[in-house]
């Protein structure tokens, strides 16, 4: 049974920053691309990032030199450093592993 944990979200002003966590067990965590997705109010769920196993990261334009995805192996963990946020980064983030298991969700909040 696969089980992803998602921490860090919270509220913080525009130019703030924030650090999320997702905690996996029950796979072998290392050898599967692993995503970030978020859901604001109203609107469909979109990707925000994708690290690879071999650490190819991908993001989408509107996060693009913001964010930054990154993984420990050693630690069955994936990481979504995220930096000048503005009020449209409002929503909730999902972690994802082999698009097939999603964590429970972390509300972030960004104030104008």
């Amino acid at each position: 049974q696969v089980h992803l944990v998602e921490s860090g979200g919270g509220l913080v002003q525009a130019g703030g920053s924030l650090r999320l966590s997702c905690a996996a067990s029950g796979t072998i965590f290392s050898i599967y691309t692993c995503r970030w997705y978020r859901q604001a109010p109203g609107k469909q769920r979109e990707l925000v990032a994708t690290i690879t196993s071999g650490g190819s990261t991908n993001y989408a334009d509107s996060v693009k030199g913001r964010f930054t995805i990154s993984r420990d192996n050693a630690k069955n963990t994936m990481y979504l450093q995220m930096n000048s946020l503005k009020p449209e980064d409002t929503a909730i983030y999902y972690c994802n592993v082999r698009n097939i298991h999603w964590g429970q969700g972390v509300q972030v909040t960004v104030s104008s």
